[in-house]
């Protein structure tokens, strides 16, 4: 089996990147955020219930690939992977994508009096602590504490790249590893 997970800070990119390489490779594609929400970014699904659902599709689907975050309630995945890749930009970059990002979902709801201003500026607040945050949070160090028993490769994706950029990376990784045979 081939399989892939990309994963790494909200904003980071790992669904684009998911999605860019799955069509270059005519991968599966998964998102985290389809087993973790109920309701999108409103109602969250009881873990045992994202992890039969995961479970399921990692089974179908020979060769996917998985963006987003697995630490904590996903851990039981660690094995299934033949390669994770982690994304890593720099903080104010990452943090104006999000801003873009959610102006670009809400709209003007996300400003002050806005419907959604007060959700935004949580997930905001909750964003910006990944660089620096400990354990509690979705937090580098916890990203980089998951890898560590990791039995596959981690290929280390850092910078502010374009997404043309990371596929190209991955690829010419890939095809250093063998692993597109």
């Amino acid at each position: 089996m081939k399989k892939i997970h990309i994963f790494g800070a909200a904003g980071s990119g790992t669904s684009t990147l998911g999605e860019s390489l799955s069509n270059e490779l005519r991968y599966s594609h998964l998102d985290t955020d389809n087993y973790f929400w109920l309701n999108k970014f409103t109602d969250q699904r009881e873990v045992e219930n994202r992890k039969k659902m995961l479970k399921e599709d990692l089974s179908k689907y020979e060769r996917s690939i998985l963006s987003g975050a697995l630490c904590g309630w996903g851990d039981c995945f660690k094995s299934y992977f033949d390669l994770v890749i982690f994304l890593w930009i720099p903080q104010n970059i990452r943090m104006e994508r999000l801003q873009q990002r959610e102006f670009h979902r809400y709209g003007k709801e996300i400003l002050a009096g806005g419907s959604k201003h007060e959700q935004y500026m949580e997930f905001m607040d909750w964003a910006s602590l990944y660089d620096h945050g400990g354990m509690e949070v979705r937090s580098r160090i916890l990203h980089e504490s998951w890898m560590d028993d990791l039995t596959c490769p981690v290929l280390r994706i850092e910078g502010d790249h374009t997404v043309q950029e990371r596929v190209k990376i991955t690829l010419e990784y890939l095809e250093q590893m063998s692993f597109r045979k």
